[in-house]
């Protein structure tokens, strides 16, 4: 049985435990009590409405009419009382909402429809889409099978309403760095707690190599903030190169006033970044800023990173430049500029192997980096190519 006099209590008490305005909760437990009547004294075919005052926990009940032209429905003959299957009845509507989604005239039904010249008859001003409400007897006593519907209905609008309000929290946080602690583990998933909700971050976007311990707090990218209950509501991420990104604005001053930006960043998550900075005022070093004072800055984001290395390079509008800086820590002899974003750049030999880096990565992350395919050649045989000296651009993928 549903005890009507402690709902006001149990709402209060609810919204307090889920984080909820005490209305939602309201609503959703008007929803359930509208179920529950419907169920025991009403007509599926009927769209009920229930209207709870948690203060005094007085209930009242409605049935909502839709005006309607009769220009505007189809009508069809009504099946006599006792040949009706309310089964088949329930199907029957479900089927006239599929075929009013798909643009045609809806079906007139009694139970939901009221005739524009009926209505004003009630409502001298109502109006085609208005809908009316016609009070109900009010009854508090439910049956079992009705007070299990609503209590289903609760605790999924509850679902619901929670859901919605975490994301409504959470979407403006899509794109910024949020900090959790860890929970636990699923098939190499990581799940973390961030207070009202739990993010999940997949093994794909996790930085390869690093270990996660439950209890610990870390900071993450938040990747996604979904609405829908098919999938996980907040998707974080460690490896995507925007978190390196937004690191550099919470260490950075520079950064996060406008400053100096960040004008790109290529990353192979746990192993080595490079990000092109550039600044917006004379004066400033935007390569200095991003380091900091004997390295403090960049080195906080490091640690964050677990150790990962970081190229910060200055960000030049003229390609040859920034080709050239692009390549760091290796230094380049001459660029030469080809056709379709192409480049070769020449390094003395010394430097080769600096330029390219292990198995490549050095001007793979330039090429990210830069948008440009770069071709790394020997200052002493600039015409024969070098093993993992080129990339393209599309995939970042190394041509011998």
């Amino acid at each position: 049985m549903i005890n009507i006099k402690e709902m006001g209590a149990a709402i209060e008490q609810i919204a307090k435990e889920k984080g909820l305005q005490p209305e939602r909760v309201t609503n959703a437990i008007e929803t359930a009590i509208a179920a529950a009547y419907k169920k025991e004294y009403r007509k599926r075919s009927e769209v009920i409405r229930a209207a709870f005052d948690p203060k005094t926990g007085e209930l009242a009940f409605v049935q909502v009419k839709t005006v309607v032209d009769p220009n505007e429905v189809r009508i069809v003959e009504e099946v006599p009382e006792e040949e009706r299957d309310e089964k088949k009845e329930h199907q029957q509507i479900r089927r006239e909402e599929e075929i009013e989604e798909e643009g045609l005239l809806p079906r007139y039904i009694p139970d939901r429809h009221i005739f524009l010249e009926e209505a004003k008859m009630i409502k001298p001003d109502a109006v085609v889409g208005e809908e009316l409400e016609f009070p109900l007897e009010t009854h508090s006593d439910f049956g079992r099978i009705a007070a299990q519907t609503a209590k289903q209905v609760v605790l999924q609008s509850l679902r619901d309403a929670e859901r919605a309000s975490v994301h409504e929290e959470y979407s403006d946080k899509e794109g910024e760095i949020v900090s959790g602690i860890i929970q636990r583990f699923d098939r190499g998933n990581v799940f973390i707690d961030l207070g009202r909700a739990i993010g999940i971050m997949f093994r794909n976007e996790a930085i390869p190599g690093e270990h996660y311990r439950a209890g610990e707090r870390m900071r993450f990218f938040v990747l996604a903030v979904q609405n829908d209950a098919r999938h996980p509501g907040i998707v974080l991420s460690r490896s995507h190169p925007k978190f390196v990104q937004k690191l550099f604005e919470l260490e950075v001053p520079e950064i996060a006033d406008g400053t100096v930006e960040i004008k790109s960043v290529a990353r192979e998550a746990g192993s080595r970044s490079k990000i092109a900075v550039h600044s917006k005022e004379e004066g400033v070093d935007p390569v200095g800023s991003a380091v900091g004072q004997r390295g403090t800055r960049v080195m906080a984001v490091t640690n964050e990173l677990g150790n990962e290395k970081i190229d910060i390079i200055e960000w030049d509008e003229d390609p040859e430049k920034f080709l050239a800086h692009a390549i760091s820590p290796a230094k380049a002899v001459r660029v030469e500029i080809g056709e379709n974003r192409e480049a070769k750049i020449i390094v003395s030999d010394d430097q080769l192997s600096l330029a390219i880096g292990k198995g490549g990565q050095n001007v793979r992350l330039a090429v990210r980096l830069t948008g440009w395919k770069i071709d790394i050649r020997a200052e002493s045989n600039p015409d024969e190519k070098q093993e993992h000296g080129t990339a393209e651009t599309e995939l970042g993928e190394e041509k011998e």
